[in-house]
């Protein structure tokens, strides 16, 4: 069978059972807001743990974002306390490893208490 190329990334042959085996690639969009004044150390925390996130299999792209200064009326502001983290993984078996890592788990420790609230978006492709 001939793959195109728009359907290779979401395709994986299991050599083993000789099927192929549709995988979607997995968005992630998390909000994270923090106690207040407390947004840049949290960042500086996450900006460290980033090499072991994008070292992880599967990780496709992971990496914090924050309002665009002078986006004018287009903006929905998220404000000065929230960051946004935008990550894509090649499956949903990637993004449970990654959940389950040890280096967010000590992330996750340093961080705690530094969170007022975090939402975290799990998305497939439309």
């Amino acid at each position: 069978m001939k793959i195109g190329p728009a359907f290779a990334s979401e395709i994986r042959i299991d050599a083993e059972a000789g099927k192929e085996e549709r995988q979607r690639m997995i968005h992630v969009v998390a909000i994270v807001t923090a106690k207040p004044g407390m947004r840049e150390a949290i960042l500086r925390e996450f900006r460290a743990n980033v090499p072991n996130v994008l070292a992880e299999a599967g990780c496709i792209e992971y990496g914090p974002a924050v309002d665009a200064v002078g986006a004018g009326a287009i903006q929905t502001a998220f404000g000065p306390d929230t960051f946004v983290v935008i990550e894509k993984w090649e499956s949903l078996e990637a993004l449970k490893a990654h959940g389950a890592a040890p280096h967010m788990a000590a992330y996750a420790a340093k961080t705690r208490d530094m969170i007022a609230v975090r939402a975290i978006h799990v998305l497939a492709p439309a």
